[in-house]
């Protein structure tokens, strides 16, 4: 739904026809401009308006990839996976070192 209203060709026309009326041909420029100006900063307002929407936007999507880096980096899996081999690792060398205490052959 759009709330700017549909203007065709002959509404247009009506519209020309009735400020030529009703303002005049002699101050019709003078209108032409002041609506001109006015149409010009709603654009330029709905244009900032749109612009601060899209960086609070992007601002909330950079905050979510950095809290995913983040999370990224507090998970590493190498890390992870090496620590388990270092732990086999050391789990390997005490079981050895039982079986040499004991004198046992492996």
């Amino acid at each position: 739904m759009s709330l700017v209203p549909q203007l065709g060709f002959g509404e247009l026309v009506l519209l020309a026809v009735l400020a030529l009326v009703v303002v005049g041909p002699k101050d019709l420029p003078r209108l032409m401009h002041t609506v001109g100006k006015m149409v010009r900063q709603m654009r330029k307002l709905a244009d900032e308006f749109r612009a601060s929407f899209d960086q609070m936007a992007r601002e909330a999507e950079m905050e979510e990839l950095r809290e995913e880096i983040e999370r990224l980096k507090s998970s590493n899996p190498v890390r992870e996976v090496k620590q388990a081999f270092d732990e086999a690792g050391d789990d390997a060398y005490k079981a050895m070192a039982d079986v040499k205490s004991h004198g046992e052959k492996p």
